[in-house]
């Protein structure tokens, strides 16, 4: 092939415009035998790094580069360039390639200061950065709207060379090339004649590109979909954006070569830039920020001193606690400490441990809340020491080499959880500390998964919704899946594919595009610090809340060598925080979390009952049903807990073994008693990693070192590296004299095992959060919720749910009271008080002058008397129609039609007396009552109607985004009892596609027309729990219309869907209450494992029939081991009436989805 180098090139990383994968891209310029290729995405350098470390894997020279946007004049300004002839352009672009270091580095600052300094609409260089950093730069004169081709299209040659001239003068004669492209744009023909003419006259030479968006031709069309996906349009819209060409793809050097037959030193061109750029990028060197030290410190040094000092403090709490504590064990842990000290500082460490502990050490001296750790680094003793975690490795058996092993070099990751209100001030401390250059967030990057390809590219191909949403319904919701794995499992997939063409053209363009980078955010913990400035190492950009973040995500931040650290909020730190600060108020204790006894049994207790809402990792509906057959006693059995409430352990009987095991029901056998210490407190299943890298030690003599890289192999299942993990294991074991057999059968186990094992270091940090805010229910319920609903102030759905909960257990709730609340939910004399940040459209100035003046003079005694005494430019009417509707002013006036009816007179009043106080008047009979301390005559409230409980109720929401004197539907409370099988919140627990019966308040939120000119709509469904979506396709819809535009509650039977905006409700039927009571359930099938079906259990299903009886024929499907089932129709003595509690009762006892309703078919 003739020699051809691609300079002009968009990847995946032009986000929704470029749709070639780094990959494919490398594997075809090799194919094609091209010495080297470029990237030059649209105005970022996201995949840079990636691409450099691929491309040199296979051997092929990577170029970077970047077509950046150019401002037409100052990247300072703000509006755009209008030319001679009155045409409008934003920006000019410009490739840019990195000849070598320095021009990588240059590259990255153009980059960088685009997006901190430039964007508008784009990120936005100019020519007087360009003047600034062009050093080791190749600039080419880009596409039409490179600026030389922008004047050439509109006829003005001397504008044109005049830029060409400029950029010459920049770059430099060598770096500066004129961009001619074969792209099939009938403009561009024109132009790149004028450019080859332009080139000769002034000495300027030209470069064959082709702008490549695409791989192959054949992916014009999912190109076109990708853009208006892009655009939020689809191609039914004529004004969409288009390419007017096919041509936009990664040509052969052949193509290249017949399209530029004429121009042959445009070809050659592409060779000799490549040529002159040779990078190479300096890795696998550690960048870590400057500590700061005192003179003549070294870093050791310090280090030490600051784990001696630890240990000290330390020593104190751990002879609090372990009142049997000897010098025995003191030796013990120095021994432990010491060994780790001595790897921390093999390894460089040092500095990393110091930095961690002094934003950990300044957060809590501020008491800003901190995670007594997370991952494995709660397994390390000089981290315990440091203050870095909070959990004793020693007391807890957890293992140092699963964190940082010298065997296995790599930087430590230490993760650590704040308060959610404190995580940015942390970030703020950091940025200061080593400066706001040397400390930024990190990117992370969404792309298009199967299910969400489906409906992006359904929706761009303007398919109708309901179409597109059975297809996404098809797709398993599994992690990691894909649509290949999706046409593996689900044939239906195929056979929609083979029957309908454009089902066919859905999937093809949906397989083209899944995987691609969809956007770019900011990681939710990632923080990067560096020994200097962030650009020196990698391009940044702004991100929507105006915070800097590296254009590199995670693993490439790493592989350039700098230091990341996650700072995570954990919402339940603030409860915590909040709930001991209610409790210290209201009591007068003083909790010390960090001292409770974990055995006390109000807490276990309350973990029997599975009384868990608000409770970290143990709330929901699965964990509750394993607390309640787990029983936990200790706090072990809460780190299994947090260790087994996963899909691996569940679905492979872990779960099951272990309850079992614990209470009795199973025989726990080892296959070797060498076994037993090790397997012993997990009633001998192999739960955690650390119990795997125990058993390689003991019965193969691995040092642990050794033994957390069997861990990795095992997790990875990389077959070579396994064979020779095996032999290792088997020689270690034949020298301890293990028979061979045996080893190999408990390799086997340790294998299986391996993929389903937890990191134990983890399970304890959380367990003991878990523990922390179970105490704090068991002990302070009435702070505990309070505390509870404040963390939630945001989010409606999480309010009513704790409100009812409250109510469920006799806490009292109380409604705003402008002379009680404060900001925040508090507690009142054992009661629960609305905060008036609770109040929509109470801003903080509002409620900040409130309470100021609530402070200062006293309470308020009436409407009139609160007018008066505030600022009502801060408190405005808008803000006392909120107060007034949400019941808090109830406890002045009761009446809230009267009190609303008084407020133009009370405002009237108030603004007159405060024009005149500001005025410097003084109304003569306001000094004679201030003399004589005398209170104003209060003018009567207007005499008007009191609301009736259904608009006093409306004006509550509308206030304050829920009901919270009552509810509308507590009139109907006992028809919906009978009738429904899930409410809004219990539909997110059940499984995907069962049906489910739901009622409650509906309004219409998007109603539109389908494909067929058909009336469908999304639509909201209200009750007492929370809200959620329900879609009523046309049918549905039409016999629905009428039903909805009334006020009453209605019944809804549908399916339920899971995709990945939450959970909905597809409508079968929307009926009224009265047509419901007919319509509803026919049969109820059982599903249950024969394995599990015992007497006791047959004994408790004919309990839970017996109990709830009703209607609806009961149907068992007796499952035998996944190979038959046998289904038996039971006697109709045992009718059942599906209600709520029926499905609750059945998932306590026999576990999640054992229930499937089937609903009668519904006249129409």
């Amino acid at each position: 092939m003739p020699p051809f180098v691609h300079l002009h090139v968009h990847s995946q990383y032009s986000l929704l415009d470029g749709a070639i994968r780094l990959g494919d891209l490398i594997e075809t310029a090799k194919g094609f035998g091209m010495p080297a290729v470029a990237v030059t995405d649209h105005g970022n350098m996201f995949g840079a790094l990636e691409f450099y470390e691929k491309a040199k894997k296979v051997g092929i020279k990577p170029i970077i580069g970047c077509e950046i946007y150019l401002a037409p004049r100052s990247r300072h300004e703000r509006q755009p360039a209008t030319g001679n002839a009155g045409d409008e352009d934003r920006n000019y672009h410009l490739v840019l390639l990195a000849k070598d270091l320095t021009g990588y580095k240059n590259l990255m600052k153009l980059v960088s200061l685009a997006h901190l300094e430039g964007f508008y609409y784009k990120p936005r260089a100019d020519k007087e950065l360009l003047r600034r950093y062009n050093e080791g730069l190749v600039a080419l004169s880009a596409c039409l709207k490179g600026e030389v081709a922008f004047h050439l299209t509109r006829n003005r040659p001397e504008s044109a060379a005049k830029a060409a001239l400029e950029y010459q003068e920049i770059f430099g004669p060598e770096n500066y090339y004129l961009e001619i492209q074969a792209n099939g744009i009938p403009e561009q023909a024109i132009v790149n004649e004028r450019l080859i003419a332009l080139g000769k006259e002034l000495g300027i030479p030209v470069v064959a590109t082709n702008d490549c968006h695409y791989l192959k031709k054949g992916d014009a069309r999912a190109h076109e979909i990708l853009l208006c996906i892009q655009t939020g349009k689809n191609v039914l819209d004529e004004k969409r954006m288009k390419f007017s060409t096919d041509q936009l793809y990664f040509k052969s050097p052949d193509e290249m070569a017949r399209e530029f037959a004429h121009v042959p030193e445009a070809l050659e061109n592409t060779v000799r830039i490549a040529d002159m750029c040779s990078l190479e990028i300096p890795l696998g060197e550690y960048h870590f920020p400057v500590f700061p030290l005192q003179n003549g410190e070294s870093i050791e040094d310090r280090f030490e001193r600051t784990v001696e000092e630890g240990f000290r403090r330390r020593l104190e709490e751990i002879r609090y606690r372990r009142a049997d504590f000897s010098d025995t064990d003191r030796e013990e842990y120095e021994k432990r400490l010491r060994y780790e000290m001595d790897v921390i500082k093999e390894m460089g460490f040092a500095a990393y441990f110091l930095i961690v502990a002094d934003f950990i050490s300044y957060a809590k001296n501020k008491g800003i809340p901190v995670g007594p750790g997370r991952g494995s680094a709660a397994g390390s003793l000089v981290a315990y020491v440091m203050g870095i975690t909070d959990l004793d490795p020693i007391e807890h058996g957890l293992i140092f080499e699963r964190f940082l092993n010298k065997e296995r070099i790599s930087m430590p990751d230490i993760d650590v959880d704040f308060c959610v209100l404190g995580r940015d001030e942390v970030f703020r401390y950091v940025a200061e500390k080593y400066g706001k250059e040397q400390v930024a967030h990190i990117t992370t990057f969404g792309t298009m998964q199967a299910k969400a390809v489906i409906r992006d590219v359904g929706r761009a191909l303007a398919m109708p919704y309901n179409e597109v949403d059975k297809i996404a319904k098809l797709i398993p919701a599994s992690p990691g899946m894909t649509l290949k794995k999706a046409f593996e499992q689900e044939p239906r997939l195929a056979e929609l594919q083979r029957d309908d063409p454009q089902m066919k053209e859905l999937f093809e363009i949906a397989f083209a595009l899944e995987g691609l980078t969809r956007h770019a955010s900011t990681h939710a913990a990632g923080v990067v610090i560096g020994d200097k400035p962030i650009v020196e190492y990698m391009p940044l950009y702004r991100d929507q809340e105006g915070e800097v973040v590296t254009q590199f995500s995670m693993k490439y931040v790493e592989k350039a060598g700098l230091i990341k650290f996650d700072f995570l909020g954990l919402r339940n730190l603030t409860v915590i925080h909040n709930a001991v600060d209610l409790i210290r108020k209201n009591h007068g204790v003083e909790l010390d979390m960090q001292r409770l006894p974990l055995d006390d049994p109000k807490t276990f207790e309350l973990l029997c009952r599975a009384d868990t809402t608000g409770v970290f990792q143990l709330e929901s509906s699965g964990m509750r049903d394993i607390l309640v057959r787990l029983r936990p006693e200790n706090f072990a059995d809460i780190v299994a807990l947090v260790a087994l409430y996963r899909p691996g352990p569940i679905e492979s009987g872990m779960v099951d073994n272990y309850i079992d095991g614990k209470h009795g029901r199973i025989p726990i056998t080892y296959e070797l008693e060498q076994l037993r210490p090790i397997l012993e407190p997990t009633y001998g299943v192999i739960l955690y990693q650390e119990q795997v890298m125990k058993i390689a030690s003991v019965l193969a003599n691995y040092s642990l070192g050794e033994a957390d890289i069997l861990r990795r192999a095992m997790g990875k299942k990389i077959p070579e590296v396994m064979a020779a993990q095996r032999e290792r294991f088997l020689a270690g074991a034949k020298e301890n004299g293990i028979d061979l057999a045996k080893a190999n059968h408990i390799f086997d186990l340790m294998e299986k095992f391996a993929g389903y094992g937890f990191n134990k270091s983890h399970s304890a940090a959380y367990a003991l959060i878990a523990y922390q805010t179970a105490y704090l229910k068991a002990h302070y319920p009435v702070e505990f919720m309070a505390a509870l609903l404040n963390s939630f102030l945001s989010s409606t759905d999480q309010v009513v749910k704790l409100i009812n909960e409250c109510r469920e257990k006799g806490i009292q709730v109380l409604p705003p009271d402008v002379n009680v609340s404060e900001r925040d939910f508090t507690v009142v004399e054992g009661k629960i008080r609305f905060g008036l940040g609770a109040v929509k459209n109470v801003g903080e100035a509002a409620i900040e002058g409130i309470l100021a003046v609530r402070t200062k003079d006293g309470p308020f005694r009436s409407i009139f008397d609160f007018c008066d005494r505030v600022d009502t430019s801060r408190v405005n009417r808008r803000v006392l129609e909120q107060l007034i509707k949400c019941g808090a002013f109830d406890s002045i006036h009761p009446d809230r039609a009267r009190t609303l009816a008084a407020l133009d007179e009370a405002l009237e009043k108030a603004q007159a007396r405060q024009r005149d106080r500001q005025s410097g008047q003084i109304n003569m009979f306001d000094l004679l009552r201030a003399k004589s301390k005398a209170k104003r005559a209060e003018p009567k409230l207007p005499d008007v109607p009191s609301w009736d409980t259904r608009t006093a109720l409306q004006f509550e929401k509308e206030a304050l985004g829920f009901y919270i004197s009552g509810h509308p539907l507590d009139h109907y409370r006992d028809q919906i009892a009978k009738l429904c099988t899930a409410d809004t919140q219990k539909v997110r627990e059940r499984k995907d596609g069962t049906k489910a019966i739901l009622c409650g308040l509906i309004s219409v939120t998007k109603e539109l027309t389908t494909k067929k000119g058909e009336r469908m709509a999304f639509l909201s469904l209200e009750d007492k729990e929370g809200t959620l979506e329900v879609v009523a396709f046309p049918e549905v819809f039409s016999r629905a219309r009428e039903l909805l535009q009334g006020d009453d509650p209605l019944v809804v039977l549908g399916t339920i869907q899971h995709d990945e905006k939450g959970s909905k409700v597809l409508a079968d039927h929307i009926l009224s209450l009265d047509d419901a009571q007919t319509q509803t359930v026919e049969a109820v099938h059982i599903h249950l494992s024969a394995d599990r079906l015992d007497r006791d259990a047959l004994e408790r299903l004919r309990h839970l029939l017996v109990t709830h009886p009703g209607q609806c024929d009961a149907v068992l499907h007796i499952d035998v081991e996944g190979q038959a089932e046998a289904v038996i129709a039971l006697n109709p003595k045992l009718q059942v009436n599906p209600t709520t509690s029926f499905l609750e009762d059945m998932t306590q006892h026999f576990g999640e989805d054992c229930v499937d309703l089937a609903m009668k078919v519904c006249r129409a």
